[in-house]
């Protein structure tokens, strides 16, 4: 070998060591602890797993937003759960009232607490301050009726009621006559078989749920009825020997007769001492009601006090066959407060409505006599 070749050779191992510069290092290419690679790595897991906690927290802060109030002053909200409506169709109708933030997590809610089957149809008073847990337990409490306030006045005829109910938004008119004529069910064990339920349909004023069944809206009727019925009055009854019937019969009459309250004593008065002797109580509104009529269409000269019939007073003796009205508490204490004499002791058996120079005028007479001067005077020359 030439001597300068032998300059230029490469070292014992030179080459090797070259040849491990130019190729790349499997070691590295694994990456051992500490290399860059597995550095780059772990960061990156620590990278996601921070957005992962980020997007948590955040989430978990939508909700607790969801939950708060919406309003922090006090403001009542009537909101009515309708028949039907599920939690989605709740959330979403109070988020429209301004009642919840967002419908999606107060659903979500009440999903998760295991309340979106226990929200009861009806009416709520909500609180735009409540927070989404507080309006929540509310809901799951139930709500109040929707109802109609119906005013029956003393003395209504049962017709002239089922006519009140059905304008009041409630069921037709002809399902409560129906009840009224044939009870049924309904029918109370004080209540004549061949009665309707006219007189015991008691007259003040109701509150009533539109979703009431005829039968349920005439039944809070009858029991308030039922409450008069008290053992003062069972007792009055007794000492009158009259039955329940005969009772709001004769309460009916001085409903349909009497000018005021103050009157009704002393037309009970008449119409006692009348039964008492079997003389005929000759009642005006008693006829009508027999002919369909309403008071101011009875026509004498036409025959109708004349026209017998079950109720007619001046054919038949007694009570008519039933009330002809429904009578208010006034009236059928009446009976019990009778004033039946006068201060001489003699007993009234006739009343009458006039008029003296426009002026009303209720008249007591104990004697025809009386009574028929008290027509000339107050009622004929009027």
């Amino acid at each position: 070998m030439k001597e300068h070749d032998k300059e230029w050779a490469p070292q014992d191992g030179e080459e090797a060591r070259r040849h491990r510069q130019t190729e790349p290092d499997a070691d590295a290419v694994a990456g051992p602890a500490g290399s860059p690679a597995r550095s780059r790595s772990r960061h990156a897991w620590r990278a996601l797993l921070a957005v992962m906690l980020l997007a948590a927290s955040g989430f978990g802060l939508l909700v607790a937003w969801g939950l708060t109030p919406t309003s922090q002053t006090p403001e009542l909200v009537e909101f009515e759960v309708l028949p039907g409506w599920g939690a989605s169709t709740v959330s979403r109708e109070l988020e429209s009232r301004g009642l919840v933030r967002n419908w999606q997590i107060f659903s979500a809610y009440l999903r998760i607490r295991g309340l979106d089957r226990s929200v009861g149809e009806g009416i709520y008073d909500l609180d735009r301050s409540w927070t989404a847990p507080e309006l929540a337990a509310t809901l799951v409490r139930g709500g109040r009726p929707r109802t109609a306030e119906v005013v029956f006045p003393e003395g209504i005829r049962g017709r002239d009621l089922a006519q009140r109910l059905a304008a009041s938004g409630l069921a037709e008119a002809e399902s409560y006559m129906e009840l009224i004529d044939e009870p049924g069910d309904l029918r109370p064990p004080y209540l004549p078989p061949d009665a309707t339920l006219e007189g015991y349909l008691f007259p003040a004023s109701y509150e009533i749920p539109l979703s009431d069944k005829p039968e349920q809206t005439l039944g809070r009727l009858l029991n308030r009825f039922d409450a008069e019925l008290t053992e003062t009055v069972n007792e009055g009854l007794d000492e009158l020997d009259l039955s329940v019937h005969e009772w709001v019969t004769l309460a009916s009459m001085i409903q349909a007769e009497a000018g005021s309250d103050q009157e009704m004593p002393l037309i009970a008065g008449v119409f006692l001492n009348r039964m008492e002797i079997g003389m005929a109580l000759q009642s005006d509104p008693t006829v009508a009601y027999g002919l369909g009529k309403r008071l101011p269409e009875l026509d004498a000269s036409a025959g109708d006090l004349r026209t017998d019939h079950p109720w007619n007073t001046y054919t038949r003796p007694g009570l008519p066959r039933g009330p002809i009205s429904n009578p208010g508490r006034a009236a059928l204490l009446a009976p019990f407060t009778a004033v039946r004499n006068n201060e001489q002791g003699q007993e009234y058996l006739y009343f009458l409505h006039g008029t003296d120079a426009g002026t009303p005028v209720f008249r007591l007479n104990t004697g025809l006599d009386g009574h028929n001067q008290d027509v000339v005077r107050y009622l004929r020359s009027q």
